[in-house]
């Protein structure tokens, strides 16, 4: 029971970081959008891994955890686990430039995430939220 509502609320606040993305992009807030998108990708697998008991690192990118444990999930979440992978692990990537910018190159997150940059990565996490949305209601949990 404890890991299914962990699983609730860590979709929940999933879903309220896509809508802070939104509100992001209709300031023109590029860097903003990639962010939130990157805690909503980042806390709707890890419902998905508390949906299923997996306990996982406190790191940012859980999506080598998600291929180790693949066999937890039904078949039609397995065959998405490469493609959320991929996502979680680019959004990662930007996630300190999109607060941050680089420092060293004196580069503002400004200067670095666009429009598209910000489209693509709030597409991302919506994709991510349906294939976790799918997989609590499934499962029960929502």
């Amino acid at each position: 029971m404890k890991l299914a509502r962990l699983a609730e609320d860590y979709f929940r606040r999933a879903s309220v970081r896509v809508k802070s993305a939104e509100l992001a992009y209709s300031e023109k807030s590029y860097p903003d959008v990639v962010r939130y998108s990157q805690e909503c990708v980042e806390l709707s697998l890890k419902a998905a891994l508390r949906a299923v008991g997996v306990e996982y690192p406190k790191e940012h990118d859980v999506g080598r955890i998600l291929k180790a444990v693949k066999e937890r999930f039904p078949e039609w979440f397995r065959k998405e686990i490469e493609k959320v992978s991929e996502i979680s692990r680019d959004l990662v990537d930007k996630r300190s430039p999109s607060l941050y910018g680089i420092e060293t190159l004196g580069k503002t997150a400004e200067d670095i995430f666009d429009k598209e940059d910000a489209e693509k990565a709030l597409s991302d996490a919506k994709y991510v939220l349906s294939l976790v949305n799918r997989l609590l209601i499934e499962l029960k949990i929502l």
